[in-house]
């Protein structure tokens, strides 16, 4: 594992008498995606904005690259990439033109500018428009572009803050391969989201955020192993439902029967469990026409953690 590019302890952000982050500890490393998940208004974007140094907290503390947000937010600003929710693209200029500005703002001399807007407008694929007025791209291509900007100072650390809401199908995947990309040269990537199935691609690890703090972190798969909502559907012959009920039961399982009621719903503890489940119903004489397991989604893991009543007082849990 790489040294780490993002840090904070016990971070918090008071607006008033709302209190936007209440304790805050994470950690990303270097080449990884550190995918935060949170229902409008869990935290994650004043989060972002504190760590790109637009926020400053009201106590605890964070480092970015090394550097510390309060003290050191130029060196910060220095070494980092932000796409926010809403494009910052000028759609009266081009996609060169677009470049070209934030790298000569960024100090870039006027030829280094043009060299490093041509590399990054062929490497989001961007090349056949490159001289439009990006008012005429399309919603994927301005995405595009608008991560493209973020990288023309080539970042240690890259925001991502919801990139690809609104996005079509295609555009959102080729974004996520982007982001892949990046991250496999090594740059860290924290991206919020609200979109499971882009934390379950992406992220090397995942804190969810509920109302201010972090409630659980973890591998995705740690943190689907921790809600075990594994589940087996068996299909069995349609003469023989309460026999295959009455033996699973007599084992510990507590099947029940699903619309059709040759299927059974079984859930189990773990995925060795479907093997027991089979030697029990070849046992009973019961006829398996279909078996398989269902594992827990990020869907799961989420909706468990952020259930109504489980809020930001319970304890922070870490599978690290």
């Amino acid at each position: 594992m790489g040294e780490v590019t993002i840090s904070t302890q016990g971070l918090r952000k008071s607006f008033g008498a709302v209190e936007a982050l209440r304790g805050v500890d994470i950690t990303a490393h270097a080449g990884t995606v550190l995918g935060l998940l949170g229902h409008n208004g869990a935290g994650k974007s004043t989060l972002v904005h504190i760590l790109s140094t637009l926020l400053q907290p009201t106590s605890g503390s964070a480092t970015v690259a090394g550097f510390d947000v309060r003290t050191q937010s130029r060196e910060i600003r220095k070494r980092i990439g932000v796409t926010a929710q809403h494009t910052s693209v000028d759609g009266r200029l081009s996609a060169v033109a677009n470049l070209v500005l934030i790298a000569r703002i960024l100090g870039s001399r006027p030829r280094d500018a043009r060299r490093k807007a041509g590399e990054l407008v062929d490497a989001f694929g961007l090349g056949a428009a490159a001289d439009r007025p990006a008012r005429t791209y399309s919603g994927g291509m301005r995405r595009r572009l608008d991560l493209a900007m973020s990288l023309v100072a080539d970042p240690v650390v890259l925001f991502l803050d919801e990139p690809t809401t609104g996005l079509d199908p295609v555009s959102r995947v080729n974004l996520w391969e982007i982001v892949e990309g990046l991250a496999g040269n090594g740059t860290t990537v924290l991206l919020t989201t609200q979109d499971l199935n882009e934390a379950d691609r992406l992220a090397d690890r995942i804190a969810v955020l509920s109302a201010g703090a972090v409630v659980a972190s973890g591998t995705t798969a740690d943190l689907k192993e921790e809600t075990g909502s594994r589940s087996v559907h068996v299909a069995i012959d349609h003469a023989e439902p309460a026999q295959a009920i009455a033996a699973l039961r007599l084992h510990g399982f507590q099947p029940t029967q699903e619309a059709d009621e040759r299927r059974l719903l079984i859930p189990v503890d773990a995925s060795a469990d479907l093997a027991r489940i089979v030697q029990i119903l070849v046992a009973a004489d019961c006829t398996i026409e279909n078996l398989a397991l269902s594992e827990p989604t990020l869907d799961d893991v989420y909706l468990s953690l952020t259930s109504a009543g489980r809020g930001a007082s319970h304890p922070t849990r870490s599978t690290a």
